[in-house]
């Protein structure tokens, strides 16, 4: 199990700090420009140190865009699933019915992610930004497309056709990966989705969630997800593109078409699955 790096460590790895003009520098560098859509997938710790946090990495991909452009990330609060199938950390069987019955119900301006990280954390906060009603695999959105990609998230369609990531997919956005590689990238779950390969399933979950102004536990039958493969499809798909990451701070990144990826990836399952 990998352990957190403390702000020491980091600092050490740091030969200078990144700052809101550092970061614009970098992230123009990658290709992002005024009224792009952009997906992000995060770790800000591997930047390198960074003033201002995660408050500088979310104002200056603002900034770049503009309100005309669109900025969006994943929220997810896994906690709010079905307690039977967790695994990391599992709990026990004789906790499973409290959970179900005790659980707040999702609420789209309270319910915290889970394990998204920092910058995840806080742009779920940040003025104009809103986000979906899925209960546990929710999107957050800001800008000139917010509203046509959050509104519609189907309950049973967590990552697919009826997800904000389909929409991303009709606006020909793209996705950066800033110190995370592919098996953090949400967009192949749609690829999932839209593919068929061997072994494609689909297995009931449940949320807490609020029906008619009453806290209730709903269960919704969604495709079992698996991003076991994704480093792997995403070292193929970079092999056969001949795709170069970019840096931000002192970290991998990568700006990449949504729509490109996931065709290829659906073709990808058909064969490696």
């Amino acid at each position: 199990m990998k352990t957190k790096k403390s702000e020491g460590e980091i600092v050490k790895e740091t030969q200078s700090p990144n700052t809101i003009t550092t970061l614009k520098k970098d992230f123009k560098s990658l290709g992002i420009t005024a009224g792009s859509v952009i997906i992000m997938h995060s770790s800000l710790s591997k930047i390198g140190w960074t003033a201002g946090g995660s408050v500088s990495v979310i104002q200056a991909l603002m900034e770049i865009l503009t309100p005309c452009g669109t900025l969006i990330m994943p929220t997810f609060s896994s906690g709010n699933s079905d307690p039977t199938k967790w695994e990391n950390p599992p709990v026990p069987q004789s906790w499973w019915d409290l959970i179900k019955n005790e659980t707040p119900a999702y609420q789209p301006k309270i319910t915290p992610t889970r394990e998204m990280g920092s910058v995840v954390e806080t742009f779920r906060k940040w003025p104009k930004v809103i986000r979906s009603a899925h209960p546990s695999l929710s999107f957050a959105a800001w800008g000139k497309h917010a509203k046509f990609i959050i509104k519609d998230h189907k309950i049973t369609s967590g990552l697919g056709e009826h997800s904000p990531l389909a929409r991303i997919y009709d606006l020909d956005g793209k996705i950066l990966l800033m110190g995370v590689n592919h098996y953090n990238d949400t967009s192949l779950h749609l690829a999932e989705c839209r593919s068929e390969f061997s072994g494609k399933t689909y297995v009931i979950n449940g949320s807490s969630m609020m029906i008619k102004k009453k806290r209730q536990w709903v269960e919704y039958e969604d495709l079992d997800n698996n991003s076991d493969d994704f480093e792997r499809l995403g070292i193929d798909f970079e092999s056969e593109t001949n795709f170069k990451p970019g840096k931000v701070g002192i970290a991998e990144a990568r700006l990449i078409s949504q729509r490109e990826i996931v065709d290829f990836a659906i073709e990808w399952f058909k064969k490696n699955r």
